[in-house]
């Protein structure tokens, strides 16, 4: 199984069909080769692979990355 976690769109590269991407602070380059539907900043989006698969709406995201944050959270509570 994959957990895709969404990334917000921070800067386009339309010259290689790319945007560059912060997931929880990590930033990366990745392709739109295989969205249709065209992004902007401030856009999220789900990736798989170093591909974007879909776009999703802020509400959703935001709710991802909520539940995210529990379970990291959740998750150091138990190592300390």
């Amino acid at each position: 199984m994959c957990l895709s976690i969404p990334s917000q769109v921070v800067e386009l590269h339309p010259e290689i069909q790319s945007v560059t991407v912060d997931t929880l602070g990590v930033k990366r380059t990745v392709s739109c080769h295989l969205m249709e539907e065209p992004l902007a900043v401030g856009d999220y989006v789900l990736i798989h692979i170093g591909f974007v698969m879909n776009k999703i709406d802020a509400a959703s995201a935001a709710e991802s990355l909520a539940l995210y944050k529990e379970i990291v959270d959740k998750m150091e509570a138990a190592d300390a």
